[in-house]
């Protein structure tokens, strides 16, 4: 079972990687593919499958360590470490990089009072500290039974708390209020409505099931030896869930940006699917060709991520003398001019997603696997 952990665990998690730099770093000068796009709103697309299925590999992932055997104690600090580095790493991101450029080209510091505080990374450790304690202390009944009690208790929260009419909307959602109340204006999302945040503190709920669900499939894996009753099961729960929350979504629609109870089930399910085939692929069938591509990014996920959005920050921080930015300038000026469209767009995405592969690639040489 070790092989299955570094094999189809790590594919699954670079595949996750992998698309989801592609997906956040879109050449400019055309709209990226529509599956590219994140669903304005209600709806799906394959690049809103990504962030949920980093959070299923978070869960994935906790199944194969050996926390149970830690002391309490140790076990907790050891949990409240990580929750807190991977969070103030995500809140550090946003800050990043501490000086922005005035229009006189002078430079000043970023006003640290109108930082992001919630984010991609700040959710990835709420949802990974909370899921650590239900799998610590919950039995596999009981876990099953907190994410039935989070994904129908906040269906019905955002139902009964909201303004009539506004319950799914942007800013009048209950989470929005919530944001707005405990973060601030001056700490939320600037890319959308104001007032609004994709990665809330409300919606972060529902998100922990995405995590127990991934540590429900790794347990499943590492108590069931034989692959193939393995993938026959993950196929068949895959495939239940898929259809309950599409079934789901006719009451409570489908929706990334406030996470919706009906999009959780949809995205465990297709997760659960995505993993049997990489466990056929891997274990079953003993294919190799692009596992050692994946896998590099599977090793150091978090350090491959976090250096992706440093990178382009840092290249979006310089404008040329005509006042564009720097990635912007390159996939207008050099991609768009050999590829225009959606396809040089891509193409973008793709080399400079190669980019930080190479700096997975360079890790894995020297043999460094760091984990956050």
């Amino acid at each position: 079972m070790d092989r299955l952990r570094f094999t189809a665990l790590d594919v699954f998690r670079g595949l996750t990687v992998c698309v989801m730099i592609v997906v956040n770093t879109s050449g400019a000068g055309a709209e990226p593919y529509y599956q590219l796009q994140h669903a304005q709103w209600f709806g799906f697309t394959l690049a809103d499958l990504v962030f949920p299925s980093f959070l299923f590999a978070v869960g994935n992932s906790m199944a194969f360590a050996s926390r149970r055997t830690l002391p309490n104690d140790q076990f907790l600090l050891k949990v409240a470490k990580r929750t807190a580095l991977i969070f103030l790493l995500g809140y550090l991101m946003y800050w990043f990089p501490f000086v922005h450029q005035m229009p006189d080209g002078s430079w000043a510091f970023n006003d640290i009072g109108q930082t992001r505080i919630m984010g991609v990374l700040q959710r990835i450790a709420l949802c990974y500290g909370a899921a650590a304690l239900a799998a610590r202390y919950l039995p596999v009944k009981g876990i099953i039974a907190l994410c039935a009690a989070l994904l129908f208790g906040y269906w019905g929260a955002l139902m009964a708390f909201g303004p009539a009419g506004e319950q799914l909307s942007m800013v009048g959602n209950i989470g929005a209020q919530i944001d707005r109340a405990v973060l601030g204006l001056d700490h939320m999302y600037r890319g959308g409505a104001k007032g609004y945040e994709p990665e809330g503190l409300f919606s972060t709920l529902p998100a922990i099931v995405n995590v127990l669900a991934g540590y429900l499939a790794g347990l499943f894996i590492t108590r069931t030896p034989d692959h193939r009753t393995a993938v026959s099961k993950m196929l068949v729960a895959g495939g239940a869930l898929v259809a309950a929350g599409l079934i789901w979504s006719l009451f409570f629609p489908l929706s990334k940006r406030i996470w919706t109870s009906s999009f959780v089930l949809l995205t465990v399910g297709i997760d659960c699917l995505i993993l049997a085939a990489l466990i056929t692929y891997t274990e079953i069938q003993k294919l190799n060709f692009g596992v050692k591509f994946f896998e590099i990014f599977g090793k150091n996920p978090l350090v491959i991520y976090l250096f992706s959005e440093l990178l382009v920050i840092s290249l979006q921080t310089f404008t040329t003398p005509a006042g564009t930015k720097l990635y912007d300038w390159v996939g207008i000026h050099l991609f768009q001019a050999i590829l225009p469209g959606a396809i040089g767009s891509l193409v973008c995405a793709i080399v400079y997603m190669l980019v930080c592969w190479l700096l997975g690639w360079w890790m894995d040489r020297k043999n460094i696997i760091i984990k956050l």
